[in-house]
């Protein structure tokens, strides 16, 4: 293809124009850091647009839900890939919780009767489309068969129950219907089940991502009035039978009538199905923000349009299915038993070309990148570990399984996990990860091209007209530019940074788009509307392979733990811009408070005394082996010291007490959430117990840097 070897002989000219200098790379001496630009030039040679075209057309070729044939063929065909390339490769099977469902129905009951088509028709020019698509359905639904009148919630949320609660309205014994957007869907199935709801539509108003924000699909990347927004509603993470153990084939259960999964069925819908049943809705009118784009004045809701719902979900043994993890590794040549990790999942809800084979082509260009240096005689001082994950879209499962098999070795050797999730769907480029790691990540984005332009991803993202449709997952960012996010839930640092408290980050390109979790997310939608030219997932492949590539060769893992001290200090201080922390009752625990800010304090400046002696000793020469095995052990547990083994009150899961997923929303994070939730309940013993605990792990955390700082000094 031209344009692939126009941009192959271009690229010595390119790489040249992004220069970096060596002293621009913590945790490098000098000469090491001109080796480590070296390669990573070489490294920038070799993803493609034509192989990641390849690979995307053979991973989204059909559907693949987990737990399906056609699952366990990607992982076929990832192993054969990496195995190609001369990686050592491995297979993990884990026997999860994942009830498909035997049947659905939604039916318009009165005024009229109407069964409602569900699946989305074949669009011309779209040949994926022509297959089965994978029925509607939300993961983990309860059971029922339920009628009923049809009440409108708005987002669903719980502020929209207040809402609803001064209108008037209620859904005891009543079908809610609720748009998409504001949380995570499982939260939206909680909240109805706790109001009294016997059953939950979910639809996607075109307010959000249809007609009303642009053309839809064929003739642009927006959602029409057919797709339906798949998508698991369990509000934990993992196999929801195995909480805080690994399914393994024989493992013990937890029963299937004492799961925390919803109650009620739930189905979702596309907004040509909601106007069939919201346009004949009375009662009182809603409150302006309610109304979505659909060209009827919308409604509460009476008697007057009544709905069926009916889910049979799989239950007993039929329910159980096998996934697989798919793993690529190299072994370090100098300390082998460190591992810097990057992955993505592999299963969708459709053919799943932007969620997540995105992703998941990005692993794979970052794998065949390692593997062709390595072959040259460039191995990598840490053990790469390049995965896929299975079963990601309910609940995490796949990575937050692995995970929990292997925390020892994980907590003992891991360095950093780096996410890859929707990747390369756009040309809007965001990240987002703990701040120790940061500062690594904006400067590897100044040394590869933005897509489609001639500057580096580093001056586009720091332009304001650079940052569009892909925010970082969580939504908060750091004072520093540009700016990154915050780690909240819903992908595979779950189990990483959540759960064990291994810094983790994520990076990627969007756009806007509506073809989310439904049958259209296509590779033919993805070269027309995504990324036509497959250029963001080229650079993506560049880029992931030049952060694994810091990650792996440093001498001293390059944390900035001055940068997290002072980070923490912003979240906790309720004076300074930036703080996180708005709940009532903050007056009430200003002392304890005050000593969260203080050991912050003390971590940024325990930092900064780290950095001062890592720079001056690499400033003189490599530093021996001996002594960055000591130091960097050291340094692998400074953010596990931030960690609580029983985890957050009700959630034992989340056991990272610096960030964790909102438990009102899922997808968004909230900052320091012992005391933020405790605050939230009212709650200000508990509150107050909460800060003196961070404040004593904080103060912990920079007594292991300092510890760091003392192996250092050692012969």
């Amino acid at each position: 293809m031209p344009f692939r070897s126009s941009w192959l002989a271009l690229f010595p000219i390119l790489a040249a124009s992004f220069p970096v200098a060596a002293q621009s790379m913590p945790g490098f001496a000098p000469a090491g850091a001109a080796r480590e630009l070296q390669l990573e030039r070489r490294i920038q040679a070799i993803p493609d647009t034509i192989s990641a075209q390849t690979w995307t057309r053979a991973l989204a070729a059909k559907p693949h839900v987990a737990g399906t044939p056609a699952q366990k063929e990607t992982a076929d065909y990832v192993l054969r890939q990496m195995a190609s390339w001369g990686l050592d490769t491995q297979r993990v099977a884990f026997r999860v919780y994942l009830p498909f469902h035997d049947s659905t129905i939604v039916e318009r009951v009165t005024p009229t009767h109407l069964r409602l088509t569900l699946d989305e028709p074949p669009v011309p020019g779209d040949p994926t489309t022509i297959l089965k698509p994978w029925p509607a359905m939300n993961g983990n639904s309860g059971k029922g068969d339920v009628t009923a009148p049809l009440v409108y919630v708005n987002h669903g949320l719980p502020a929209d129950y207040t809402v609803l609660d001064s209108l008037g309205g209620s859904v005891r014994g009543k079908i809610a219907i609720v748009r998409y957007g504001g949380s995570f869907r499982g939260i939206k199935a909680r909240e109805a089940e706790s109001h009294g709801a016997v059953g939950l539509l979910i639809y996607s108003d075109p307010k959000d991502d249809g007609f009303v924000v642009g053309p839809v699909y064929p003739d642009g990347p927006m959602r029409n009035p057919q797709e339906v927004q798949r998508g698991s509603i369990y509000n934990g993470d993992g196999d929801p039978t195995t909480p805080d153990w690994a399914s393994t084939e024989n493992a013990k259960r937890v029963r299937e009538d004492s799961l925390a999964v919803p109650h009620i069925p739930v189905v979702p819908i596309g907004y040509g199905n909601a106007e069939l049943l919201m346009k004949e809705m009375h009662g009182a009118g809603v409150p302006a923000p309610w109304q979505g784009g659909m060209k009827f004045d919308y409604h509460v809701g009476d008697s007057a349009v009544q709905a069926r719902v009916a889910v049979w979900p799989e239950r007993g043994q039929r329910a159980y299915k096998t996934i697989y993890d798919t793993f690529g590794r190299l072994r370090g040549s100098d300390f082998p038993n460190e591992m810097v990790i990057i992955g993505g999942h592999r299963d969708a809800w459709g053919p799943g070309a932007d969620d997540n084979i995105s992703g998941t082509v990005s692993v794979m260009a970052a794998a065949r990148a390692w593997a062709t240096v390595a072959a040259e005689g460039l191995r990598p001082r840490r053990t790469l570990v390049f995965a896929t994950w299975d079963a990601e879209e309910w609940g995490v499962v796949g990575s937050t399984e692995w995970v929990q098999l292997m925390r020892d070795s994980l907590k003992a050797g891991a360095v950093a996990y780096y996410n890859q999730d929707e990747s390369a769907a756009g040309r809007n480029f965001g990240a987002g990860g703990t701040a120790s790691l940061q500062g690594m990540v904006r400067d590897a984005t100044k040394t590869v091209q933005m897509p489609g332009d001639t500057v580096s991803i580093y001056m586009r993202w720091s332009h304001p007209a650079g940052r569009g449709a892909r925010p970082a997952r969580g939504g908060a960012v750091a004072s520093q530019e540009p700016p990154m996010g915050d780690l909240g839930g819903g992908s595979d640092f779950a189990g990483f940074y959540n759960y064990l408290g291994i810094p983790s980050i994520e990076t990627g390109f969007g756009g806007r788009a509506g073809w989310y979790h439904s049958a259209y997310d296509t590779y033919t939608a993805m070269e027309r509307f995504g990324d036509p030219g497959y250029l963001s997932h080229a650079a993506e492949g560049r880029l992931a392979a030049v952060i694994v590539a810091r990650l792996a060769n440093a001498d001293v893992i390059p944390y900035d733990f001055a940068a997290l001290g002072a980070y923490f200090g912003v979240l906790a201080s309720p004076v300074m811009p930036g703080a996180r922390i708005r709940e009532p009752g903050l007056a009430r625990i200003a002392t304890e408070l005050g000593a969260v800010t203080q050991a912050a304090s003390e971590l940024r400046a325990a930092g900064q005394r780290f950095n001062a002696a890592r720079d001056g000793l690499l400033a003189l020469g490599t530093i021996a082996t001996n002594t960055l095995s000591r130091v960097n052990h050291e340094l692998r547990q400074v953010e596990q010291k931030l960690t609580r083994p029983a985890g957050l009150v009700g959630r034992p899961f989340m056991k990272n007490l610096i960030f964790a997923s909102d438990r009102d929303n899922g997808y968004a994070n909230i900052a320091l959430p012992g005391i933020s939730e405790a605050l939230r309940d009212n709650d200000i013993k508990r509150a107050k117990r909460e800060a003196r605990d961070l404040a004593g792990r904080m103060h912990s955390a920079a007594g292991q840097v300092d510890a760091a700082t003392k192996a250092l000094a050692k012969p």
